[in-house]
């Protein structure tokens, strides 16, 4: 498992940096924006995708995982996050949490 980092939307704020367990997110020389440095390394863990206020982080799932080259994304917006995974033929699919609700027990 490894993500992908879409360039276009990432603003360079360096929140999945920070939270990169495995230290494998990098930022530019320029830093203006980040990049995985060692994406064989990644074990998938998700914390810079829940980090990423842009939603420019992906994390593929591999055949293991029953994704065959799809992708997982998160949006947040206030309590719930919006989980997405996107399918190489385009179709999309959303699984929506109320992140204040799941953690009350």
């Amino acid at each position: 498992m490894s993500i992908a980092i879409n360039k276009n939307k990432c603003i360079g704020c360096k929140r999945c940096l920070a939270v990169c367990p495995g230290s494998l997110i990098k930022s530019t020389d320029d830093g203006k924006k980040v990049y995985i440095k060692y994406p064989k390394d990644c074990w998938g863990c998700s914390s810079c995708i829940k980090e990423c206020p842009t939603g420019s982080i992906s994390l593929y799932l591999g055949a293991d995982m029953g994704g065959r080259g799809s992708r997982l994304t998160v949006e947040l917006k206030d309590d719930i996050a919006d989980w997405k995974i996107e399918e190489i033929d385009g179709k999309e699919h959303s699984i929506k949490i109320n992140r204040k609700d799941s953690n009350q027990y």
